[in-house]
């Protein structure tokens, strides 16, 4: 017998961004998405440097297991159907909490997508049961990805060492957390 997790929407909308689960047939969008943006994300995602298509594929086979292990919720941010970035749901924090990560195409940046998503991550999140809070974690250096929990009114909760130094930062991770709204407990 196979128990059910929990799993949020796969179709997410907030304002400019629309964002759908990662699915097989993306692979090649995906590399394209990512190639296109090494210069802008190499410097702060330390798996951007050296993509492949062979990682592209493997990233999106493991969306699947993860989506069905309920071990994180990754989505494409679309716009007009066409792949912007990328962001998710990771549970790695802790019972209670998940992890929000994103990255957007340099093609789309300043339009809003990253903060869109993450608004409408931490919304799914919060539809979960058992899920208390949520965090978002970036280097220290990263300004960029600091913005997008300062617009959202998530709190510095601290700071902790990134698994993986980025090559633009110093590997010490912020931590924001926005805790469940009172009125949505239960």
């Amino acid at each position: 017998m196979q128990l059910s997790v929990p799993r949020p929407p796969e179709v997410l909308e907030h304002g400019p961004a629309t964002l759908r689960r990662w699915q097989f047939g993306d692979e090649e969008a995906a590399y394209v998405a990512v190639i296109e943006s090494q210069d802008h994300l190499r410097p702060w995602m330390p798996w951007a440097k050296g993509y492949s298509r062979e990682a592209a594929v493997e990233f999106v086979a493991g969306c699947d297991r993860d989506w069905e292990s309920g071990l994180a919720f990754n989505y494409a941010i679309t716009v007009d159907r066409t792949i912007a970035g990328s962001c998710g749901l990771m549970a790695r924090i802790g019972p209670g909490g998940l992890e929000i990560g994103y990255w957007v195409h340099r093609d789309y940046l300043r339009r809003g997508l990253a903060t869109a998503a993450t608004a409408a991550l931490t919304s799914a999140a919060f539809g979960l049961p058992g899920i208390d809070r949520v965090e978002i974690v970036h280097d220290e250096l990263n300004g960029p990805s600091e913005a997008v929990p300062r617009k959202l009114g998530f709190t510095r909760a601290g700071e902790r060492t990134l698994d993986f130094a980025p090559e633009a930062g110093t590997g010490l991770g912020v931590v924001w957390r926005l805790d469940r709204p009172a009125a949505v407990a239960g």
